[in-house]
C-alpha cells in the first residue's frame, strides 16, 4: 500500500503533458501486450495442432512395425536402441520423419530397423493402462533431451514367434515448434517494446498539440495576475472542450473588462458630480467662517439665502449619495435579495402621493388597477418615484401627467418639451444628462436606477415620445405578474 501511495504521489506530481504522455503509452502498452500474448497462443496452438495432425495421419504401426520379424528389445529404452544396428543410408534419404517404439505388456522396449532415437517411456505407456485403450496424445522427451509429443496407439506385435499386446508410440521432436515460438516471443516482444516506446513519444507530441490553448490560457492567466490587464483573450479553435474552456474564460475577462470600465466610470462621474455640490459648501462654509472671524456679520438676509443654498446641496448630497448606494448593487439580480409578491398598484399609490406633494402645482390624471409582482417592494417603490420625478421635473407649470397601471403595463406621460430623438440611446446611461437640463437638480442617475429595477424584477423600461405625437414624453414600464394576489 506505501508503494502504491508512493507511485500515485510521484504520478500526481507530474506536469498534465507527463501524465497524459505515460497514460497514452501504458495503455498502448497493455494493448499491445494483450495482442501479444493472443497471437503467440494462437500460433502455439497451431503450431502444435499441426504437429499433433501430422502425428495423427502416420502410419499407426510404421514401416510394416507389427508384423516386422526383425524387433530389438530391451529392458530399457537406451538399451533397446543400442541394440539397433546402424541405419545404411546411400545418401537419398534422410532420417526418418516419424520415430517408433513399441512398449510390450512385460515392459520391454522395441524398435524396428533403422530407428534412431528414443522417447522415455512413463507408467502410463504400458499395455493396459488407461490412457492406452484410445490413442491419445502426451509431451516426452527424448533420451537426449530434446522435446517431443508423442502419440500412443494399443497394438499387437509378434516377438519371438508370439503375439502380445503392446503400445505403439509415435513420436515427432517439437524442437522447430518451439524454436519458432521462442523466435517469434523475442519479435514480439522487441515489436512491442518500440509500440511503447512510439507510444510514449507519440503521446508527448500529442499532449503538447492538445494542451497547447491550456498553456496559452496559463500564460495569459499569469499576464492577468501579474498585470491585473484584464479583457486579454486568446484564439478559440474548435469546438472542443478547450474551446469551450478558452471561450468561457475570453467571456469571463471580457465580463471583468466591461466590470472595471464600468466602475472606473461610475467613480469618475460619481466624483464629478460630488464635487460641484461639495465645492459649492465649501466656498459658503469658508465664507462664514471668514466673516465670522472679521467681525463683519453678513446682513441676515444673506445669510439666510447661503444657509437655505447650503441645506439645498445637503439634500443633493443625501440624494446622490443614496442613488450611488442603490447602482452600487451588482447588475444582475442578487438571489439573497428580499423578494415577495408585492401589490404594485399599492406601490403606484404610494409613489403619486410623493409625486404630488413634488409638484403641488400640477394635476395627476391616474388609472391605477391591481396588479402583483415578485420583487423587492423598496426598490420598486424607488424606481416609481423617480419616474414620477423626472416627469414632475420636465412638465411645465399647471401641466398634466399622465399615469396608468394595466396588466402589468405602467405608462408615465408628462407634456413637458420631450427628448430629442438623438439622445434617447442614453437615457438610462449612469450621469448622463440632457445638455438641456443639466441647469435642473439632479444627479443623472434616477432612470439608470429604474432601469436595473426593473431588470431585477424581470420586466422591461423604455423612454420615447408622446405617442400621440403631443408634446412630451412617455415611460413605459412592462412587469410580469398577475391581477390577483396568488395563494
Amino acid at each position: 500500500m506505501k508503494l502504491i501511495g508512493r507511485l500515485t504521489g510521484w504520478f500526481r506530481g507530474k506536469s498534465l503533458r507527463s501524465r497524459l504522455a505515460m497514460l497514452t503509452a501504458a495503455a498502448v502498452a497493455v494493448a499491445i501486450a494483450v495482442v501479444s500474448v493472443a497471437s503467440w497462443l494462437l500460433v502455439r496452438e497451431k503450431l502444435y495442432q499441426e504437429v499433433h495432425d501430422n502425428l495423427a495421419g502416420a502410419v499407426q504401426d510404421g514401416p510394416g512395425l507389427t508384423r516386422s520379424p526383425v524387433l530389438q528389445c530391451g529392458d530399457t529404452p537406451a538399451e533397446g536402441l543400442a541394440k539397433v544396428s546402424s541405419p545404411t543410408t546411400d545418401g537419398r534419404f534422410g532420417p526418418p520423419k516419424y520415430d517408433f517404439q513399441v512398449v510390450t505388456s512385460d515392459g520391454s522396449v522395441c524398435f524396428p530397423m533403422g530407428a534412431t532415437k528414443a522417447v522415455e517411456v512413463k507408467a502410463s505407456d504400458l499395455p493396459g493402462a488407461s490412457s492406452t485403450r484410445q490413442p491419445s496424445y502426451r509431451e516426452g522427451t527424448y533420451l537426449n533431451g530434446d522435446s517431443a509429443l508423442v502419440r500412443r496407439t494399443g497394438t499387437t506385435v509378434r516377438v519371438g514367434n508370439v503375439d502380445q499386446p503392446a503400445v505403439l508410440l509415435t513420436a515427432l521432436s517439437t524442437n522447430g515448434v518451439q524454436d519458432s515460438l521462442n523466435s517469434l516471443a523475442l519479435l514480439i516482444t522487441g515489436v512491442a517494446g518500440l509500440g511503447v516506446i512510439g507510444a510514449g513519444i507519440t503521446g508527448r507530441i500529442v499532449a503538447r498539440s492538445a494542451l497547447k490553448p491550456v498553456d496559452q490560457l496559463t500564460d495569459v492567466v499569469e499576464h492577468i495576475a501579474r498585470t491585473e490587464e484584464v479583457g486579454t483573450t486568446i484564439p478559440v479553435n474548435g469546438k472542443d472542450e478547450i474551446a469551450r474552456l478558452s471561450t468561457s474564460f475570453n467571456s469571463m475577462s471580457t465580463a471583468l473588462a466591461n466590470s472595471r470600465e464600468r466602475q472606473t466610470r461610475l467613480i469618475a462621474d460619481a466624483g464629478h458630480e460630488l464635487r460641484t455640490p461639495l465645492t459649492s459648501l465649501r466656498t459658503n462654509v469658508d465664507l462664514l467662517i471668514r466673516s465670522d472671524a472679521q467681525g463683519r456679520a453678513l446682513p441676515a438676509e444673506t445669510r439666510a439665502r447661503m444657509l437655505g443654498n447650503m441645506k439645498a446641496q445637503m439634500q443633493e448630497l443625501t440624494v446622490l449619495i443614496g442613488d450611488l448606494l442603490q447602482l452600487s448593487r451588482p447588475d444582475t439580480p442578487n438571489p439573497e435579495a428580499v423578494r415577495t409578491v408585492v401589490p404594485f398598484h399599492e406601490t403606484v399609490g404610494r409613489a403619486l402621493e410623493r409625486g404630488r406633494l413634488r409638484g403641488p402645482s400640477l394635476v395627476f390624471e391616474t388609472d391605477v388597477r391591481p396588479w402583483y409582482v415578485h420583487g423587492d417592494p423598496a426598490a420598486l417603490e424607488r424606481a416609481v418615484i423617480n419616474l414620477l420625478d423626472n416627469a414632475v421635473k420636465y412638465s411645465p407649470p399647471a401641466g398634466t401627467i399622465e399615469v396608468s397601471l394595466r396588466e402589468g403595463r405602467l405608462t408615465v406621460r408628462d407634456h413637458g418639451p420631450g427628448i430629442p430623438a438623438e439622445e434617447l440611446p442614453y437615457v438610462f446611461d449612469r450621469f448622463w444628462r440632457s445638455p438641456s437640463s443639466r441647469q435642473l437638480p439632479g444627479s443623472g442617475l434616477g432612470l439608470s436606477i429604474v432601469a436595473q429595477t426593473v431588470q431585477d424584477t424581470g420586466g422591461q423600461v423604455s423612454l420615447g415620445p408622446a405617442p400621440d405625437g403631443g408634446p412630451g414624453a412617455q415611460a413605459v414600464v412592462l412587469l410580469p405578474g398577475q391581477p390577483a394576489e396568488p395563494r
